[in-house]
């Protein structure tokens, strides 16, 4: 058995190394969290744009294609109504140029309910993590009751205060280098460095830590673990895997020195991503952009047309501020060579 430092993460969830595949909805889902398993790392499956019943299929996939502990993540956002007028008013020029015409709206990012918290009980996964806060106190005891333990985002400490007096088994502390979603729900978004908010997380609850923001390769992430953080989440080195199912344009830019920022532009909350068009013509953010999710509803034609073009214009290609180094690689491959050369590292610097 492998020398790790700190236990608490892996007795926790049963995973054989202290990794998770971060859920990454659109990008992630069941052959990327089977590889992941496969590698030791704890398997994410992003939910919050599945169905119930979509969820309780890829849980039997994801348990006929690997063993281990899953993770099932959800999204604990408010869903509003929203007038999206305007926001289509100013895409208006790019609906022209494209040639194309707003469409019925996807389906939206939901919150937690209860016909999601019927499919925990029914999947019973070793692990549930909740982006954006969490359920309502009812809920969170209905996935309680069905042994999975819990994880909590926190962008800020006391973010982390505030998960740990509310009984979550472990912190994700995400940090501003993350992609993606800033998992912000009090008091307005303000990025810290991943550095500095795992100072004041471990200073201030005892749990055990995960570390998430810019951890793409092994010196990253024993420096995190170093730090005191008890696990660590990837998400931008998986994007780069074969298995995960970015767009083409997106994986284009995976691994090259292209500059990330936060914007609302793609549904309405700050994300972190690479760069396109539609950022450099409008700014990172705009007034007209409707609250999250519905912002993406009117962006959908436009990112269609352009991705059948080869192009990412309209695209949310999120990626942390580790993306020039990530590379393409299997992801049971990068989970495996990932642990074997942190444990190095900590056993060199022991």
């Amino acid at each position: 058995m492998a020398r790790w430092p700190d236990r608490r993460f892996l007795d926790l969830t049963g995973a054989a190394v202290p990794i998770v595949q971060a859920p990454m909805a659109n990008s992630g889902g069941v052959a990327l969290a089977a590889a992941a398993l496969r590698g030791g790392a704890l398997g994410s499956l992003p939910c919050a744009m599945l169905t119930p019943q979509q969820l309780v299929v890829q849980a039997a996939e994801l348990r006929d294609q690997a063993e281990g502990p899953i993770n099932l993540n959800f999204f604990c956002h408010e869903l509003v109504e929203a007038d999206d007028s305007a926001w289509r008013e100013l895409l208006a020029p790019f609906y022209a140029e494209e040639g194309v015409e707003p469409g019925p709206p996807p389906p939206l990012r939901r919150p937690f309910d209860a016909a999601m918290a019927e499919a925990v009980e029914a999947v019973r996964p070793e692990v549930v993590s909740f982006h954006f806060g969490l359920p309502a106190p009812d809920l969170l005891e209905r996935v309680r009751r069905a042994d999975a333990v819990v994880l909590g985002s926190a962008t800020t400490v006391d973010e982390a205060r505030w998960l740990a007096d509310r009984g979550v088994d472990a912190v994700i502390a995400q940090g501003a280098e993350a992609g993606g979603h800033a998992g912000w729900f009090l008091d307005g978004h303000r990025p810290t460095p991943l550095a500095d908010l795992l100072r004041g997380i471990l200073d201030t609850v005892s749990l055990p830590v995960i570390a998430a923001g810019g951890i793409v390769d092994a010196q990253s992430a024993a420096e995190a673990l170093t730090a005191g953080a008890s696990a660590v989440q990837i998400g931008t080195a998986y994007l780069a895997t074969p298995e995960s199912s970015v767009s083409a344009p997106h994986r284009a830019l995976l691994g090259t020195p292209v500059e990330t920022v936060f914007t609302t532009l793609f549904s309405g909350r700050q994300a972190r991503g690479i760069r396109n068009r539609l950022i450099e013509v409008l700014g990172p953010t705009h007034p007209a952009v409707p609250p999250f999710p519905h912002a993406s509803a009117a962006l959908a034609p436009l990112r269609a047309a352009a991705e059948a073009g080869g192009r990412g214009d309209y695209s949310p290609m999120w990626a942390g501020a580790g993306v020039a180094r990530a590379r393409a690689e299997p992801a049971q491959a990068l989970t495996e060579r990932l642990a074997a050369e942190i444990l190095a590292l900590l056993e060199t610097a022991s």
